[in-house]
């Protein structure tokens, strides 16, 4: 009976290093995946910032083609 034991306790616990070790590399691989994702986020956000501000400088050019236009239009 107590042989039996030991046998299921040993049992256990080796099924538990082996759990144990699953689960940390599990938590290494998405340890990595998160660092991957938060350096690609870092990179959209500045890729979207540059569009922005390309698209400000456009829209300013835009609006100042407008009034030159109006201008033109109101001065002829």
């Amino acid at each position: 009976m107590l042989e039996a034991s030991l046998n299921q306790l040993e049992q256990l616990v080796s099924d538990l290093l082996h759990k144990n070790a699953q689960l940390t590399e599990q938590n290494t691989a998405l340890g990595q995946e998160l660092a991957q994702a938060k350096e690609e986020n870092e990179t959209l956000q500045l890729s979207l910032m540059e569009q922005e501000e390309k698209h400000g400088a456009t829209a300013a050019r835009i609006q100042a083609l407008v009034e030159r236009a109006s201008a033109g239009v109101v001065g002829a």
